[in-house]
C-alpha cells in the first residue's frame, strides 16, 4: 500500500521520537494533525484498532517529545491506542500490514521494537508494571523515567487499584495518566483546568508546597495545618482526592487534545518527585466525526471509504457461536427468571446487547474485573440464582483463582460461556484462546462442553445451565458451519460422546470445531470418527470399546496439546495398559502470533490437507 507522504511534510521528518523532539514545540499542533489524518488513510485501507488511537494522538506526540524514549520507560496499557505510538517509533512505513500475518503486532510487542517496553494486550497491568520499572530505577540511581497511560475503563481493574496503593507506599518517581474518554469539558472548565494543571505542576507552586512543608515541619500543628490548606486549596480545583489519598500527587483534569498545554504540563511534571497522576480528557475516535458519534462501532475496523462517513454493510453470513449464544440466552431467560447474565465489559463481543436491552435487571457489566465477575457469580449462585458467566477464554485467565476457590470448591450451580475459544486470529498471542481446557480440566467438580457446531452449542448451554454443578461451554471465535439449528433444547446426557461414523482399526476423536476438518479424512482412510462432545467427564465406556478394535488412535483439539484433551484420553487410556499408537494434535508449546483463523490453522497443520497429512504419516509409522 503506497501513501503519498507530500501529504504528511512534517510527519516525515518525525519517523523516530529523537527526530520528533527536534521539531519546535509550535509546530506540534500541525503534526498531530498529519499524524490522525494518517492514521485514517492506513487504517481505512488496512483494518484495525481506531477509534482509541484517534484519541490519543496528542498525548503520544507530547509524550515522546517530551520523555526520552526508549531510555526513559512508557508503557501503553492494553494497547488499543498505540497505532500512533508505533507511527512514531519507525514503523509508519509498515502500519499497513498490522493485523496480518507476518506483519506489525496489533498492540505494544517486546519482540517488535525497543520502544514497546511492555508485551500487552490485556487491560490494567500498565501501573503495576510501571512500578516495577521504577523502583528498579531508584535502586539503581539513575535518571530514567517512567510513564504508564491506562484508560478510564481500564483503571477500574482491581489490578490497578493494586498498584497505586502499592505505589502510593513506596512512593518512587513515576507518572501514570489517566487517560479518560468517558466525560467532556467545556471550554472555560477546561480552561480553568489547564490553568491549575500549569500552576500545580510547576515550579512556583511545587517549591512553596515543599518550602512551606520544611519550614513548618518542626511545629506538628502548623504543619498539620499546612498540609490541610494544600489539601483544600488543591481540593477546591482539582478532583483528584481519591488519588491522594493513595499517595498521588493528582493533576487535572485537562484537555488531552491541546498538545501545547499538554507537553507544558507534562515536561513540569517529569521534574517532580514521588508518584504523580495527571488526569487528561479526551474524545474517542476524534478528529473522525462518524467515529466519535459510534466509538464502540469503530472500536476495531474492517476496511472502510473515510468519505462515506460510515462502514461497509456487513454481507448477511452464517450465524456465529455468539449469535447462538445470545439468542441462547434470552430464550433461556424467558424459561427461567432466576437467570442472571455476567460479563466482563463484553457486552458487544460476547453478543449480549439484545439481552441487556430486554433484561435490563438481569444484565451485570462488572467492567474489566474479570476476578469480581466470577465471584459474584458464586454469591448469586449460593443465593438461589443461576448466574452465567459469559466470558472470553483468555479472559478467564484472570480469574482462575476465583474459578477454583470461589466456585468449584464450594460445588455451585454456575455456566461459563467460553466465547473466543481455540485460534481467534488476527489479535494474536494475547487472544489466543489456548489454555483453557488445560487450565479447566485439572479443576475438580467441574464438567467441560467443547461443541462442534451452532446447534451442539445451543444444546450444550442448555445443558450446562440445568446441571447441577460448574459447567463450561467453549466455543470458538466466527461463523458455524451452516447447520440447522434446533430451536426446542435438549438435555444431553452428561459425559457422552457422539459417534458419527464406524472404521476399522483407525479412530479420530475431535474435541471441538475441527471435527469438520476431519470429515473427509474419516471416510478416505475408513476411521471411526468420534465427536467427543465432553472432556470432562470424557467417554470412558467408549474409550474402552475402542481399545479393542483399534490399533491406532489421534485426538484433534484447538487447544494446547499438553495438558489438553488429547492428554486426558492418554491419561486414560493409561489406566488401560493400552498398548496401541496415540497421537495428539492440537496447538504447539508456544505463544500463537497473529494472522487469520485459516492462516494460522494452516501454519499449524491443523487445517484438512494438515490433519490429513498427519494422520497418513502417523499410520505409515
Amino acid at each position: 500500500m503506497q501513501i503519498d507522504m507530500t501529504d504528511y511534510p512534517l510527519l516525515t521528518k518525525a519517523n523516530l521520537p529523537e527526530q520528533l523532539r527536534q521539531l519546535p514545540q509550535e509546530l506540534l499542533p500541525q503534526l498531530s494533525q498529519e499524524l490522525r489524518n494518517f492514521l485514517l488513510k492506513t487504517v481505512s485501507q488496512s483494518s484495525g484498532h481506531f477509534a482509541s488511537g484517534l484519541g490519543a494522538v496528542e498525548l503520544t506526540v507530547a509524550l515522546h517529545y517530551v520523555y526520552n524514549t526508549p531510555i526513559d520507560r512508557l508503557i501503553w496499557d492494553v494497547g488499543h491506542q498505540a497505532y500512533p505510538h508505533k507511527i512514531l517509533t519507525g514503523r509508519r512505513d509498515r502500519m499497513h500490514t498490522i493485523r496480518q500475518k507476518d506483519g506489525l503486532h496489533p498492540f505494544p510487542y517486546r519482540e517488535e521494537s525497543e520502544y514497546d517496553v511492555l508485551t500487552v494486550g490485556h487491560s490494567s497491568t500498565s501501573i503495576s508494571a510501571a512500578l516495577g520499572m521504577a523502583i528498579a530505577a531508584q535502586q539503581a540511581k539513575n535518571q530514567r523515567k517512567v510513564v504508564a497511560v491506562i484508560g478510564d475503563g481500564a483503571i477500574t481493574a482491581g489490578m490497578a487499584f493494586e498498584a497505586l496503593n502499592h505505589a502510593g507506599e513506596v512512593k518512587p518517581d513515576m507518572l501514570v495518566i489517566l487517560n479518560d474518554n468517558e466525560m467532556s469539558i467545556s471550554e472555560n472548565v477546561g480552561a480553568l483546568n489547564q490553568y491549575f494543571a500549569r500552576i500545580l505542576s510547576g515550579s512556583f507552586y511545587t517549591s512553596l508546597r515543599e518550602g512551606g512543608k520544611k519550614i513548618l515541619s518542626g511545629v506538628p500543628p502548623l504543619h498539620e495545618l499546612a498540609s490541610r490548606a494544600e489539601e483544600h486549596f488543591k481540593g477546591m480545583v482539582t478532583p483528584g482526592t481519591f488519588f491522594e489519598e493513595l499517595g498521588f500527587n493528582y493533576i487535572g483534569p485537562i484537555d488531552g487534545h491541546d498538545v501545547l498545554a499538554l507537553v507544558d504540563t507534562i515536561r513540569n511534571m517529569r521534574q517532580l518527585k514521588g508518584p504523580q497522576l495527571l488526569h487528561i480528557v479526551t474524545k474517542k475516535g476524534k478528529g473522525y466525526a462518524p467515529a466519535e458519534a459510534d466509538p464502540i462501532g469503530y472500536h476495531a475496523v474492517a476496511k472502510f471509504d473515510p468519505t462515506a462517513n460510515s462502514q461497509p454493510v456487513k454481507k448477511p453470513g452464517l450465524p456465529s457461536f455468539s449469535n447462538i449464544f445470545g439468542q441462547w440466552i434470552c430464550d433461556m431467560a424467558l424459561q427461567d427468571e432466576r437467570l442472571q447474565a455476567i460479563t466482563p465489559a463484553m457486552r458487544e463481543g460476547s453478543d449480549l446487547v439484545a439481552f441487556s436491552k430486554r433484561f435490563p435487571k438481569r444484565y451485570f457489566d462488572v467492567a474489566i474485573a474479570e476476578q469480581h465477575a466470577v465471584t459474584l457469580a458464586a454469591g448469586m449462585a449460593i443465593e438461589g440464582l443461576k448466574p452465567v458467566v459469559a466470558i472470553y477464554s483468555s479472559f478467564l485467565q484472570r480469574g482462575y483463582d476465583q474459578l477454583i476457590h470461589d466456585v468449584a470448591l464450594q460445588q455451585l450451580d454456575i455456566l461459563f460461556a467460553i466465547d473466543r475459544a481455540g485460534i481467534v486470529g488476527a489479535d494474536g498471542p494475547t487472544h489466543q484462546g489456548a489454555f483453557d481446557i488445560s487450565f479447566m480440566r485439572c479443576i475438580p467438580n467441574i464438567t467441560i462442553m467443547v461443541p462442534s457446531d451452532e446447534n451442539e452449542c445451543r444444546q450444550m448451554l442448555y445443558t450446562g445451565y440445568q446441571h447441577s454443578g460448574v459447567a463450561a461451554v467453549r466455543y470458538p471465535r466466527g461463523a458455524g458451519t451452516g447447520i440447522t439449528v434446533v430451536e426446542q433444547m435438549e438435555l444431553l446426557p452428561v459425559g457422552k460422546a457422539k459417534v458419527i461414523r464406524n472404521g476399522k482399526g483407525f479412530a479420530i476423536l475431535a474435541f471441538g470445531p475441527l471435527l469438520a476438518a476431519c470429515q473427509q479424512l474419516a471416510i478416505e482412510l475408513d476411521a471411526t470418527l468420534i465427536d467427543m462432545r465432553f472432556v470432562k467427564p470424557l467417554d470412558e465406556s467408549l474409550l474402552i470399546s475402542l481399545t479393542a478394535s483399534h490399533s491406532h488412535i489421534m485426538t484433534v483439539e484447538d487447544n494446547a496439546v499438553m495438558g489438553g484433551a488429547g492428554s486426558a484420553v492418554n491419561e486414560f487410556l493409561a489406566t488401560q495398559q493400552y498398548s496401541g499408537k496415540l497421537l495428539n494434535l492440537g496447538l504447539p508449546d508456544e505463544f500463537i502470533k497473529h494472522g487469520t483463523q485459516q492462516e494460522i490453522y494452516q501454519e499449524l497443520g491443523l487445517d484438512q490437507v494438515g490433519i490429513t497429512l498427519k494422520a497418513k504419516q502417523f499410520l505409515n509409522k
